[in-house]
């Protein structure tokens, strides 16, 4: 590895989206700092380079020392940072607000030539939910202290590792029914490895400043894509649609057991947070930039996801042969 390659830095790089970031700029040959609170706990992305190429680096976003440090010396930033669920110290307002705007002045500062920041759909400051706020505030954060930055709205991401699909089809294995909490709200999911091709895109190419938002080919309701996962692990359930004020009771008490438990035990079911968030579509707005603007072309449910819920098929992976066998026995 050439000691003269550029450095980018990638908070949260060892994250969902941020490990996919990070394989792609080591492929196209850069040094890559993954800045991460607990660097051991990261040590799994240095194969996805050469020797010495991905390095995990301590960074905590709250604090001005260790980002800059993080930062010091790179030729792009990466901010992938970002939690769903609030727990302990992790809350919305430092992380995706006050954090990402650290990031952003530091960034600034240090004269850093690129800097990419990883939002959400549905980012909104008048929101009834806390996560919609911190992450627009986040990005007015960071376009203040840094106008020129690449901010990237991704939908609901899924891929291997996602916590969408993977979560119901773990359920469909065990239970007769899948209860779904606002059913007709739209989504427009997109691939986790498309958002990363477009986060080092901006960084390797001229691309605009602004906001893009980024969702896949195929817009369905969350009942439509329970039903989509369905088939796709070959499964019959009934998809039942849960009323909105059992599902605000049901997250209210989760809530509450990870207060009295002093965050111990982590409400990785339902908020009330969450609740707020699924009563409104999660598509890419009319009019907004996209991956047409980045000359890009989103990849379909179709194509990924048989890759990554095959295990949860009656056989498994054994699924195919299993039913070769008993079309053979039948004849």
């Amino acid at each position: 590895m050439s000691g003269y390659a550029p450095i980018v830095t990638v908070f949260g790089g060892s994250g969902f989206v941020g490990r996919y970031v990070t394989q792609r700029l080591a492929r196209a040959g850069y040094r890559v700092r993954v800045a991460v609170r607990r660097p051991d706990e990261a040590l799994f992305v240095r194969p996805y380079g050469v020797v010495g190429q991905v390095e995990p680096v301590q960074a905590n976003i709250r604090d001005d020392a260790s980002t800059r440090a993080a930062i010091l010396g790179a030729d792009a930033v990466i901010n992938c940072v970002g939690i769903l669920v609030e727990a302990g110290k992790q809350k919305f307002e430092p992380l995706l607000a006050e954090g990402a705007g650290r990031i952003a002045r530091i960034a600034a500062e240090e004269n850093i030539r690129r800097l990419v920041h990883v939002s959400a759909i549905g980012a909104d400051a008048d929101s009834e939910s806390g996560y919609a706020r911190a992450k627009a505030a986040g990005e007015e954060a960071v376009t203040s202290a840094y106008p020129a930055a690449v901010i990237l709205r991704p939908s609901v991401v899924f891929g291997t590792e996602d916590e969408f699909f993977n979560r119901f089809a773990s359920m469909a294995r065990i239970s007769p029914f899948l209860p779904v909490v606002s059913p007709d709200t739209k989504f427009q999911p997109v691939y986790v490895d498309d958002v990363a091709a477009a986060a080092v895109k901006a960084v390797m190419e001229p691309v605009s400043p602004g906001v893009y938002e980024l969702g896949g080919p195929d817009v369905e309701t969350f009942r439509e894509l329970m039903q989509r996962m369905l088939e796709v692990i070959e499964r019959k359930r009934f998809v039942i649609a849960v009323p909105l004020g059992m599902a605000r009771l049901q997250a209210k008490v989760l809530d509450f057991v990870q207060r009295a438990s002093f965050d111990v035990i982590t409400n990785k079911i339902l908020t009330q947070d969450q609740v707020v968030m699924l009563q409104s579509d999660n598509v890419v707005a009319e009019g907004a930039k996209g991956f047409s603007d980045l000359g890009m072309e989103a990849t379909s449910m179709e194509t990924v996801l048989p890759g990554y819920l095959y295990s949860f098929r009656p056989h498994g992976q054994y699924d195919a042969i299993t039913a070769s066998a008993e079309n053979l026995r039948s004849q």
